[in-house]
C-alpha cells in the first residue's frame, strides 16, 4: 500500500506532519544522525487530495480529513518513507486514524490557501491518515499557519528547527546544544 519500487513508502500529510520539524521529530526522535543527512532521505512536494475535506479535531491542535466529493485538501506528498518511518507514523496517528491508499495530484505551482493559482501535475499513489470519528471534527478548516506560529514548538525536537520550511534549511545546532539534547534524551528513555 503506497509502496514504491525501491521498497519505500510515500504518504500525503495534511496537518502537523506538513511541518518538516514535526515530521522529523516523529520519524527520527531518537536518531543521532545529522539533520542534513536525514533531510536528504525524503522529498517533500506540495500536492492536492481531491474528494476529502480537512477540519479541526475538537479540543486538539491537529486536523482530520474525511471523504467529501466536493472538497480538496492541500498538503505535502513525502517520499522515501521506510517501514520504520511508517511504524512511527502509525504510532503517532494512533487509533483515531486509518491509513488508506489514495491518489494525489502533485502541484507544479502553488496558489493561495483557497487553491486559486494551483497548477496540478502528475497523479501519484500514496497513503494518507483518514480520521475515523467525523462527529469529533469542528465545522472549521484547520489553519496550518496558526499551528506553525502558535503551537508547533510544543510538537518538535529542539534541534530539528528549520529556517524556511519550504526549503528545509536546518538551523545550525552547536555542540553544546547537541550535548544538552543527548543529556535530556537520556532522562526520557
Amino acid at each position: 500500500m503506497g509502496s514504491s519500487g525501491d521498497g519505500t513508502h510515500a504518504a500525503f500529510f495534511y496537518g502537523t506532519l506538513m511541518a518538516p520539524e514535526v515530521f522529523f521529530t516523529v520519524c527520527y526522535r531518537a536518531s543521532t544522525e545529522d539533520v542534513s543527512f536525514l533531510r536528504s532521505l525524503h522529498q517533500f512536494q506540495p500536492a492536492i487530495l481531491h474528494g476529502h475535506c480537512r477540519r479541526r479535531v475538537k479540543y486538539a491542535d491537529y486536523p482530520g480529513i474525511t471523504a467529501d466529493p466536493n472538497q480538496r485538501v492541500r498538503g505535502m506528498y513525502v517520499t522515501g518513507l521506510t517501514d520504520a518511518n511508517m511504524y512511527h507514523l502509525d504510532q503517532f496517528e494512533g487509533s483515531e486514524y486509518d491509513r488508506e491508499k489514495v491518489k494525489v495530484r502533485l502541484l507544479s505551482k502553488v496558489g493561495d490557501d483557497k487553491g486559486n493559482g494551483n497548477e496540478e501535475g502528475e497523479e501519484v499513489e500514496c497513503e494518507v491518515y483518514v480520521f475515523k470519528h467525523p462527529a469529533e471534527l469542528e465545522d472549521l478548516e484547520w489553519d496550518f499557519e496558526e499551528f506553525r506560529t502558535q503551537k508547533m514548538k510544543l510538537w518538535t525536537r529542539e534541534d530539528y528547527g528549520f529556517a524556511d520550511s519550504d526549503h528545509f534549511a536546518p538551523r545550525e545546532v552547536g555542540d553544546e546544544e547537541k550535548a544538552s539534547a543527548d543529556h535530556n534524551r537520556a532522562f526520557d528513555d
